[in-house]
């Protein structure tokens, strides 16, 4: 679906959304919180969230990570949080449908970027001003403030270590215009955004001709789903995928799977954030929740060791030493049926 597409949409929620809420004689939960600095901050999130007593979170969190992320905060809160699960479209397409119909059931919001960008654009989200926002890493905070950056998923390179050799990996994009890669490349559906942020940083003209060649000449395999991909190349029946996110190559090399990973540059990379629903039905539980997301002692510690990139600088990155370039989301919005386009036309209609 165009982002034309989701525009209307999201129109239609909205109008909905406005009349809906709050309806006649209900009283708006307060949000005073969210913008609140005095030194008692802390306790009267804690306290207000606990007389909340739960949340609705809705988020894109690969299903294997949520408890390990959720358990902490509820057990040393006491506050329960309900979790609905799915994939960023349908996450995206569940907030639209519900505000559609005047239901506000969701309080967090934890998925990609440029999602979230989406809904900001349309009033979904509301602003918050935290303390934890110094502590996070240069570009995490829109100016807007209505979602915050999480985690860094980082495009890296994987390849099977049984099918080829860590001396004859390319060092280049342009080194995968070799013969030798012929029938070897894989990459993801839906990888778009990676290409059109890559294509931009190596210059548009010369980035797109460089991929239409590399898929003339090699081909190139097609995979729905970056999991997926990930364990094609542990298999062998992808040798070497372009498009797959660096903790999962590395989750796999633990295991003891014959796969390894490497990054050409310019590496990409994309945010996955959290935010608060603008009618949050439980939003100091939601602030509570957001800020130990943010924290180092709480999420982002836990982030750190399912090997993603946190972006509260106070921790660690386990790529210390790659640069990355960010997907930047109001591209992603403003251009997203030019690049899904050209993305479509140069591996997907053309895949092996």
């Amino acid at each position: 679906m165009s982002w034309n597409e989701w525009r209307r949409r999201i129109a239609v929620a909205m109008m909905a959304a406005v009349a809906a809420w709050p309806a006649m004689g209900q009283e708006r939960p307060d949000t005073s919180l969210m913008h609140y600095k005095g030194q008692d901050r802390a306790a009267r999130i804690e306290a207000a969230a606990k007389r909340e007593g739960t949340l609705t979170l809705y988020t894109s969190l690969a299903e294997k990570n949520i408890r390990a992320l959720v358990d902490p905060f509820e057990k040393k809160h006491g506050i329960k949080v309900v979790v609905w699960r799915s994939g960023q479209s349908r996450v995206l397409q569940r907030i639209l449908t519900e505000a559609s119909a005047g239901r506000h059931e969701v309080d967090a919001i934890h998925m990609g970027s440029p999602e979230l960008e989406a809904l900001q654009r349309e009033r979904i989200l509301q602003p918050v001003d935290s303390p934890v926002f110094q502590q996070l890493s240069e570009g995490s905070v829109p100016e807007h403030r209505e979602w915050a950056a999480t985690i860094l998923q980082v495009f890296v390179q994987a390849y099977n270590t049984d099918k080829i050799k860590k001396e004859e990996l390319p060092r280049s994009y342009q080194d995968l215009l070799d013969p030798k890669w012929q029938g070897k490349l894989g990459i993801e559906a839906k990888a778009w955004p990676w290409y059109a942020a890559l294509v931009r940083r190596l210059g548009e003209k010369k980035g797109v001709k460089l991929f239409d060649d590399l898929v003339d000449r090699n081909g190139i395999s097609v995979r729905h789903g970056t999991s997926l991909l990930n364990n094609m190349v542990v298999a062998g029946e992808v040798p070497l995928a372009l498009t797959v996110y660096s903790h999962m190559p590395q989750a796999s090399k633990d295991r003891g799977a014959a796969i390894d990973w490497f990054a050409l540059d310019p590496t990409i990379a994309r945010a996955n954030g959290v935010a608060i629903a603008r009618h949050a039905k439980h939003p100091n539980a939601a602030l509570l929740f957001y800020e130990y997301m943010l924290s180092a002692d709480g999420a982002q510690k836990e982030f750190a060791a399912m090997d993603y990139v946190p972006t509260n600088a106070q921790l660690d990155s386990p790529l210390p030493d790659v640069k990355f370039a960010l997907v930047d989301p109001e591209t992603v919005l403003e251009e997203v049926d030019k690049w899904t386009r050209l993305f479509d036309e140069t591996f997907v209609k053309r895949a092996d």
